[in-house]
């Protein structure tokens, strides 16, 4: 069977605060539109005025001294990254045609691109030590350290 809910018998009060509702402050983009300072003179309203020192004119403030971004760059990193050494690219080239690979092999084999392989044994290439590491492997010969080119 079906019932009906029951409700209190009694009176029923209504609790009734006052909501107050405020108007938005104007955003600073509003404030410095034409439209609006036009408004705001007409109707008696207060208006800031700010005086640019370097208004019309084409030069720069000077706040200090004003310091070039590359000089800062260069004065906390070396400009030049190391770059693969002759002896490194030799004995790249040497090991790799002794077993009579390609390129194209050798970067297949190390899991890099072949413009990665050319890199190197050109000498364009920034040493990566993880790359080095893998050559090495694949082509058994010593590539850093200081006996680079040994077997």
């Amino acid at each position: 069977m079906f019932t009906m809910p029951t409700r209190t018998v009694g009176t029923i009060k209504q609790d009734w605060e006052p909501v107050v509702l405020h108007k938005t402050k104007p955003k600073a983009q509003d404030l410095r539109n034409p439209k609006a300072v036009n408004q705001a003179l007409r109707t008696g309203a207060e208006v800031l005025t700010v005086k640019k020192p370097t208004a019309g004119s084409n030069k720069k403030a000077t706040a200090g001294p004003v310091l070039n971004a590359r000089k800062l760059d260069e004065a906390a990193e070396p400009a030049a990254l190391e770059r693969v050494g002759g002896e490194v690219r030799h004995a790249i080239q040497k090991a790799r045609l002794d077993k009579k690979m390609s390129q194209g092999d050798l970067a297949k084999l190390i899991n890099e691109r072949v413009q990665v392989v050319q890199e190197y044994e050109n000498g364009k290439a920034v040493i990566n030590q993880g790359v080095l590491g893998k050559m090495e492997r694949v082509l058994g010969v010593k590539l850093r350290g200081k006996i680079a080119g040994s077997i």
